[in-house]
């Protein structure tokens, strides 16, 4: 298998700071004239322009940056609309949300709860065009509480507002890989409008680029070797002291005829 003159590029991408829980790598071939990185520090991943879950630069940004904001115990809440209050447009759904979110955050302020963060995701079918939201938040509030302020405000001779709709409110967990699975539900086959708004107190991923941490002789072998044998994982978990391999993949790329090699890792516990 044998290669042009290429630099093989390592990316790795970060989520957090000082001692990221989670962290990503990506190896690739680059042509020596596109060599320009000896070894880089670290630096803020840019978000993309456009936050439309359909693109891949965006799904994998938005799976980052919720690994680096939110863990166990967070808050994942689905918002629907009854009849009455269904929104005719994206605009009006997303005040809306908007203005739940103003109601969040002053409720966390009342209990002297740290700010609000949060991203939010706002569909609409194709068919039905009902539109409806799913929102990550920072634990602090009960689950009731999130769910009862789903509501218009109250007027005069009322207990409570009107319901808006339905509003489930369940914690967040977390396996080897952090909250990828969620991510990738949250950003899976659109099939209408499907975007995502994040609070602007979240923290970045972060990423480091090399053309010299890795030799086209280490890559030659490394695509040569199973993804799941020890000699990959071994490689790997030396490469990153304190972090566990949990997933590792190869793919060809058909159109310029070269292999790229994917590795994901969390801490060690």
């Amino acid at each position: 298998m044998a290669m042009a003159k290429n630099s093989i590029r390592t990316k790795t991408y970060y989520c957090g700071t000082k001692r990221p829980e989670y962290i990503e790598i990506d190896l690739f071939p680059c042509l020596e004239q596109e060599r320009r990185y000896g070894r880089k520090g670290k630096e803020k991943l840019t978000a993309p322009k456009q936050r439309n879950l359909n693109a891949k630069r965006a799904k994998r940004f938005f799976c980052l940056l919720l690994k680096t904001n939110f863990t166990e115990g967070d808050i994942h809440v689905t918002l629907t609309y009854n009849a009455k209050f269904l929104p005719e447009t994206i605009e009006q759904a997303e005040r809306e949300v908007k203005n739940y979110l103003r109601r969040i955050a002053n409720a966390r302020k009342r209990k002297g709860l740290p700010a609000l963060k949060y991203i939010y995701i706002t569909e609409q079918g194709v068919q039905s065009q009902r539109i409806h939201h799913h929102l990550i938040i920072n634990s602090g509030l009960s689950r009731d509480e999130i769910e009862m302020l789903w509501r218009r405000p109250k007027r005069k001779g009322e207990k409570y507002g009107q319901a808006l709709g339905d509003c489930n409110a369940d914690r967040l967990r977390v396996d080897d890989k952090g909250l990828e699975r969620l991510a990738a539900y949250l950003s899976k086959d659109p099939r209408g409008r499907k975007r995502w708004t994040p609070s602007q107190n979240l923290k970045k991923p972060q990423i480091s680029v090399s053309d010299t941490k890795t030799t086209r002789k280490k890559f030659q072998q490394l695509i040569l070797l199973p993804v799941d044998c020890a000699v990959v994982k071994d490689y790997f978990e030396k490469q990153h002291p304190g972090y566990v391999l949990t997933e590792c993949r190869k793919e060809f790329n058909d159109i310029t005829g070269q292999w790229a090699i994917y590795v994901k890792m969390r801490l060690r516990i």
